[in-house]
């Protein structure tokens, strides 16, 4: 997987960077790069993780929400992901829900086409996954 042939960032912020790259590992993404703190290892200042799909890598970017004072929205970002067929959508639903992700939606058959279903991460993002590919 290259970064270079990402074309979207999704980006967010978290509470527990720890809790949320154990969640991206197990839904299937990997590590790119992660910059932590010096002063302290647990904050996370910038995070890239790639995920290999049927029609390319995507990637998230992220960072430790900081005591600062500074709001960054936790919790509120939303993402699609897209699968090579309905049981690769159901593989890694299962995989979010199992790392501790809360099903929002189970996969079905969607009258557009393709399966779909939608998880929240440890941290309240949403996660739709499904073979439906936009075009």
């Amino acid at each position: 997987m290259s970064a270079s042939t990402v074309t979207l960032w999704h980006s967010f912020s978290v509470r527990d960077a720890a809790v949320m790259t154990d969640w991206l590992r197990a839904v299937g993404f990997v590590e790119h790069a992660t910059y932590r703190d010096e002063a302290d290892p647990t904050v996370v200042v910038h995070a890239e993780w790639l995920w290999e799909g049927p029609t390319g890598t995507a990637g998230v970017m992220f960072g430790t929400e900081r005591s600062t004072g500074a709001v960054h929205n936790t919790g509120a970002a939303s993402a699609y992901l897209v699968c090579a067929d309905a049981d690769a959508v159901r593989a890694v639903a299962e995989a979010a829900v199992a790392a501790g992700g809360t099903l929002e939606q189970p996969v079905v058959d969607q009258d557009y086409g393709g399966a779909g279903g939608t998880v929240r991460d440890p941290e309240g993002n949403q996660w739709s996954v499904g073979s439906y590919q936009p075009s």
